[in-house]
């Protein structure tokens, strides 16, 4: 008995010891966007960034407006997402000190192979979002706030449509969940490219309208101001900013590849 509570009293002061350890590792938060979750890129990329660094990141992955709200009550230590208008004025206003460029895709338009709203061909995303409003074809929105769902706004206003009625679904879910509902219901949808890619449920979908210039996507990563907030972790923020716009980070965003396909273009300058 008495050795046996020897071997008690070791093993819990090893447990306390690991726990210990495991709360002193530094970590930090980042505020993104479910694309940049949902195309596999943070699981590549931070697993590097932690066995380099010895700094654990942990991802808020949610709409672009959500995450910009998270990072402005001091929730995340860093801010990476791509609606850039919305990324200015987040230093603008003081929550971070600069804005990097770190990289970019593009948006399309995907949809059913049957084209009921015959948009497949489309000079462009104005044309090819008028033809799905007159044709009553279904379309899946995103309806979350989101730096996507702020794109197809500002895309359907200078198509001069008004998105609305039985056939414009809003889901208010992430990129992965708005094309699951679109492939349900054999609608047309906004996504990024690199969600598009890693998306399995493809079922009869296929892209529709791709390569036009309102069609760019750019993200920018910004480490949050601890002037703002006392409790940011600044340091190891601004250590991961840096680390994705090197040459190092900017490489490994370069050669990630899902199915053989380059997802995001590093354009850090």
């Amino acid at each position: 008995m008495i050795r046996l509570s020897k071997f008690l009293v070791a093993g819990a002061l090893l447990a306390m010891t690991s726990v210990s350890a495991l709360a002193q590792k530094p970590f930090i938060s980042v505020a993104s966007t479910t694309s940049t979750a949902n195309s596999g890129l943070f699981d590549y990329l931070l697993t590097k960034f932690t066995d380099e660094s010895g700094i654990e990141v942990r991802v808020i992955a949610v709409g672009t407006g959500q995450a910009i709200r998270l990072a402005r009550k001091g929730d995340a230590d860093v801010l990476f997402v791509h609606h850039r208008p919305s990324e200015e004025k987040f230093v603008k206003d003081g929550f971070g000190d600069k804005r990097y460029d770190v990289m970019y895709n593009d948006f399309v338009i995907v949809g059913p192979k049957s084209d009921p709203a015959k948009v497949k061909g489309c000079a462009s995303p104005n044309e090819a979002l008028g033809k799905i409003k007159s044709s009553g074809a279904s379309f899946a929105s995103r309806g979350d706030d989101s730096g996507t769902h702020k794109r197809e706004l500002s895309l359907w206003k200078a198509a001069g449509v008004t998105p609305d009625g039985t056939w414009y679904r809003a889901t208010g879910s992430g990129m992965g969940a708005t094309l699951n509902v679109a492939a349900g219901m054999g609608a047309y949808a906004l996504s990024d490219r690199g969600t598009w890619i890693s998306f399995k449920n493809k079922k009869d979908m296929e892209i529709v309208c791709e390569g036009d210039a309102s069609l760019f996507n750019p993200y920018g990563v910004i480490a949050v101001s601890k002037e703002k907030f006392d409790h940011i972790k600044e340091k190891e923020a601004k250590q991961f900013v840096h680390w994705l716009v090197s040459s190092k980070g900017q490489k490994l965003i370069n050669d990630f590849r899902v199915n053989g396909q380059q997802l995001f273009i590093g354009n850090a300058k």
